[in-house]
């Protein structure tokens, strides 16, 4: 049934993503998707047709293939200052969150599930988060949203960007991570750490 909408070619792709492993690893195989024409948010099909992704999408490609393991179709918000968010597509293995998704940082993607609770996870996302000028810029991470409560768009094979999800979790609540002492205390970016950061990062 979750299939439905979906080509063979693309069932196919689907039925070979049978670990969040082999997930994190063809999501990292998918081109960055840089927008030439314009902001776009595609959704997991259209994102299979063009073989592109940039990190909204690769959180909704992650969810759906997580979806077809019996896993929720979660996704939680990283939120930061003078950055861009980040989308994870967030799962749990034996009580445990882990973490899929598309980043062009090499520090933002997956995360094993390991951590007992989501501010743990979104603090292992901490020092690997920096704007340019070498600022460490996460500050807050949102409760999971369930995708389920997209199916009524198609959010997994429709043609039509599904803009109302990435609006919602900008709306939706969000715990911060720091306190204002500590966000004055913040030292930059170590060079070596944020060189690494930006392997293989597309300009």
């Amino acid at each position: 049934m979750l299939f439905n909408g979906f080509s063979a070619s693309q069932r196919a792709v689907f039925r070979r993503l049978t670990t969040p492993h082999r997930i994190q690893r063809f999501l990292d195989e998918l081109a960055y998707n840089k927008e030439p024409g314009g902001p776009t948010c595609y959704s997991p099909r259209r994102a299979l047709e063009l073989g592109a992704a940039h990190c909204m999408e690769g959180a909704l490609l992650g969810a759906a293939a997580l979806r077809m393991l019996s896993h929720p179709p979660l996704l939680v918000d990283l939120e930061a200052v003078r950055d861009d968010d980040h989308v994870l597509a967030v799962y749990r293995l034996r009580g445990h969150w882990g973490a899929v998704a598309k980043s062009n940082y090499a520090g933002l993607r997956s995360r094993e599930p390991v951590y007992r609770t989501l501010r743990e996870l979104a603090m292992s996302y901490f020092e690997h988060y920096f704007n340019l000028r070498g600022e460490k810029t996460l500050r807050r991470y949102s409760r999971p949203v369930n995708l389920k409560r997209f199916d009524s768009i198609r959010w997994m094979t429709s043609d039509e960007d599904v803009w109302e999800i990435p609006e919602y979790l900008v709306d939706c609540p969000h715990t911060g991570l720091l306190t204002p002492a500590m966000e004055r205390n913040l030292g930059r970016m170590d060079a070596r750490l944020m060189a690494a950061g930006q392997v293989g990062t597309v300009r």
